[in-house]
């Protein structure tokens, strides 16, 4: 284990990390420490809509932003000039379309949005969608733009004619501070766009979208800067208008190397809103496996893995469903069930199917409810539930691996639980490694940025010294709970019932 430095060295990069429930704009140094007290976050709420609308304000996110910006460079006075470079990350995939002014012209939309559902299956008619998964890397599914864009032409056609441009948060971004619009191969691999092995957009949904190449952004590397921040944001940011900012790339990548999973030896497994299990490869996966995605890193390496969309909200939707009060001691409440000791299967797929099944409209469900259950049954269950779906994606992905790799965890939701992270390694029957912060994001962003300056980066500094043992005995009875999970999955979601 590595031994964290006591002082900070320069250079300092800049890491803003935008995630679904807050902005966060933090100093890193040389070894890609957070500096102490250099961090601004503002917090901000992307609802869920009746008839699965999950949409935004964009300029709402940027104000939060820059907010950030302007807080974090008073603190850092003088320190502000030796901030080298800017990194960037955001939360994928989402879509915004601009007029021909380049101004807004419809909400930024989420990934979680559902609304494309009834188009993805005229997709699959249209397409062959295993073609499809190993060009782009990703499934037809509601989360991408392919059905995005198909829905807003049938849906809102006079919105979508008036779109002349559509981009991601991160193209939006420069496009305001910079006025040029392009996205990283990073962020456009997570819109199911990019042909994956011949980095640009792909031309055989281009024949069959109701869009043309023109209308998307420039595709660039991570190390292709943006330089000279409009006059607006260099007189405001005088410290930051001159130094290279580089385009923004998708969280996924970031959490992976903020937690120190950087190569096919690792895998990251992250519990924040969400969930996913992630592994970086050099070069081109030669065939996706089925069930998982793989999006870009860089020109030089991969994101092979899974995600969906429950994780820590669904332990949010418990809370609030069951009417917890304040200053419940979740941890005790977890701990006071034993493993799989409440006789109930949960099936968490309260936010739709994307890993590793891509049942659009799938649902979650619940079985054994009694009379007897308690609270504290329910969100231990539910939590297993999770667990059980991150093992499943884990184990297609361990397959493509050439070892046994590590397991390291990230995320808000699961670091501050030690229940669920003993939870994670008896279920996966793997030590589990907890990263030592919870902001993997906005490090990993600065771990990136230090690599387009030829500076490496210990990956063990990321790591924290305690280890979760997995227990045979709990790994056992969890089998037998996922075969029960499994079974229903089938029945319900498989069988149509």
């Amino acid at each position: 284990m590595a031994i964290l430095k006591t002082s900070w060295e320069r250079p300092l990069v800049l890491a803003l990390d935008f995630g679904t429930s807050s902005v966060r704009a933090m100093l890193f140094d040389r070894w890609a420490q957070p500096m102490a007290g250099m961090e601004a976050r503002r917090e901000y709420n992307i609802p869920t809509m009746p008839g699965g609308v999950v949409e935004v304000d964009v300029d709402l996110l940027l104000d939060a932003a820059w907010s950030c910006l302007d807080e974090l460079l008073a603190r850092a006075g003088d320190l502000a000039n030796d901030i080298a470079r800017v990194g960037t990350c955001t939360f994928v995939t989402n879509i915004i379309g601009v007029d021909a002014n380049w101004e807004k012209a419809t909400p930024l939309v989420l990934y979680s949005d559902t609304r494309p559902e009834p188009v993805v299956e005229s997709l699959r008619q249209t397409l062959d969608e295993e073609e499809y998964h190993q060009r782009c890397g990703v499934r037809l599914h509601t989360s991408y733009w392919p059905a995005r864009l198909l829905w807003w032409a049938q849906a809102q056609p006079e919105l979508f004619q008036r779109v002349k441009h559509w981009m991601c948060l991160g193209d939006y971004l420069a496009l305001r501070l910079f006025g040029r619009v392009e996205a990283s191969f990073s962020s456009a691999s997570w819109t199911g766009m990019e042909d994956r092995t011949r980095l640009e957009w792909d031309e055989h949904l281009l024949k069959v979208l109701p869009i043309q190449s023109e209308m998307l952004s420039n595709l660039v590397d991570i190390d292709q800067a943006f330089y000279g921040l409009r006059s607006e944001f260099a007189q405001r940011w005088p410290a930051l208008k001159d130094i290279p900012w580089l385009p923004a790339v998708g969280d996924g990548v970031t959490a992976n190397l903020g937690c120190g999973a950087v190569s096919d030896g690792q895998v990251a497994v992250t519990v924040g809103t969400t969930s996913a299990v992630r592994a970086v490869l050099t070069g081109d996966v030669i065939r996706v496996p089925e069930g998982l995605w793989c999006y870009r890193v860089d020109r030089r390496r991969s994101l092979l893995g899974g995600a969906m969309t429950e994780g820590g909200s669904l332990f949010a939707w418990m809370r609030q469903t069951l009417h917890w009060p304040e200053g419940t001691d979740f941890e005790a409440a977890l701990s006071a069930v034993l493993p799989d000791g409440h006789g109930l299967t949960f099936l968490p797929l309260l936010g739709g199917e994307r890993s590793p099944g891509w049942v659009v409209g799938a649902r979650g469900a619940v079985m054994g409810l009694s009379f007897a259950t308690s609270p504290a049954e329910l969100l231990r269950a539910g939590l297993e539930g999770v667990t059980y779906r991150i093992a499943m994606i884990y184990e297609r992905l361990r397959q493509a691996l050439p070892g046994e790799p590590e397991i390291m965890a990230s995320g808000g939701a699961i670091l501050h639980s030690p229940a669920w992270l003993q939870m994670l390694a008896d279920v996966l029957n793997r030590p589990v490694h907890p990263a030592r912060s919870t902001e993997t994001s906005a490090r990993g962003t600065a771990v990136l940025v230090l690599e387009t300056m030829g500076l490496a980066v210990n990956p063990e500094d990321a790591v924290s010294e305690k280890v979760f043992i997995p227990d045979p005995e709990h790994h056992t009875i969890y089998q037998r709970a996922m075969e029960r999970q499994q079974s229903m999955y089938q029945k319900l979601i498989k069988g149509g019932l």
